[in-house]
């Protein structure tokens, strides 16, 4: 009797990967977006990042006086930015820092960074030594990490109130909602300036394309409705149509993870409940 051996395809891990790929839709724009570069944002022609000075000594018990050399504009930035200049306290030489300006800064004028400054327009002082109600921007979230809060054009914090032992301020962010942090958190008494920059309609295309060619590639952005089912969830079907519902679960695979992700309710707020 003669033996017959069924001849067996065998695939190497390398070859069954690529089979398994070729089994696979394409991969979604949003997945897409954490590794390849053409979606990081343009920072070449940028000035810089805005920061408060380094605290030092001389903030935390008196004061530091700065000029206001130039006010610039920084691409893909709504608001201005304003070159700062300070004698070091330690060693002979200038130091340049760049913050966002504020509505009625100039050049040429002084700027008062520490403890003991004055309540003015301009000034850089802790939270604790601002009374209730004094509007600033440029708000450390943690004490010294040089501003993180109210740094958009036309965006401003305010001073709610003071805790009793005098550690703790609750202000109000431009979104506002409340939020308590240290007392030794600085900014910059006055609001952001280049405010009202969304009230001018855009009216083209082409003043969209020029606002986001200097930030990212986001720009314009195709609906996953209007794809094929190859390139995302929400594509196919004979009517541009989802199909099932746009909430999707936390622990959803990236390829699944599009729409409303964990979104605990969807529609429009009604009502407008007071904010604590």
């Amino acid at each position: 009797s003669r033996s017959h051996h069924r001849a067996r395809l065998e695939f190497t891990p390398a070859a069954r990967a690529a089979v398994q790929v070729a089994a696979m839709g394409r991969v979604i724009r949003g997945s897409r977006k954490g590794k390849s570069l053409i979606f990081s944002a343009k920072t070449r022609l940028r000035k810089g990042a805005v920061k408060l000075r380094a605290v030092d000594y001389a903030e935390r018990h008196g004061f530091m006086k700065g000029l206001v050399k130039n006010i610039i504009h920084d691409p893909g930035r709504g608001a201005p930015m304003c070159e700062v200049v300070f004698h070091d306290p330690y060693r002979y030489k200038l130091t340049k820092e760049k913050w966002v300006a504020v509505e009625g800064l100039h050049t040429g004028q002084f700027v008062y960074c520490g403890s003991k400054a004055q309540l003015s327009v301009g000034n850089c002082l802790p939270l604790g030594k601002m009374p209730e109600g004094t509007v600033m921007s440029m708000c450390e979230d943690k004490a010294a990490d040089r501003g993180r809060l109210a740094r958009a054009s036309g965006c401003s914090c305010m001073v709610v109130g003071h805790s009793d032992d005098g550690k703790k301020t609750r202000i109000r962010l431009p979104s506002g909602s409340r939020k308590t942090v240290p007392s030794t958190c600085r900014a910059i008494v006055g609001i952001a300036a280049g405010g009202g920059r969304m009230d001018k309609p855009v009216l083209k295309a082409g003043n969209n394309f020029h606002k986001y060619k200097v930030k990212r590639n986001s720009w314009p952005r195709v609906r996953g409705c209007c794809m094929n089912p190859v390139e995302h969830p929400h594509g196919g079907g004979n009517h541009q149509h989802v199909g099932h519902p746009t909430t999707i679960a936390r622990a959803a695979v990236p390829g699944q993870k599009v729409g409303l992700i964990a979104a605990r309710r969807t529609g429009i707020l009604r009502g407008g409940g007071k904010k604590k």
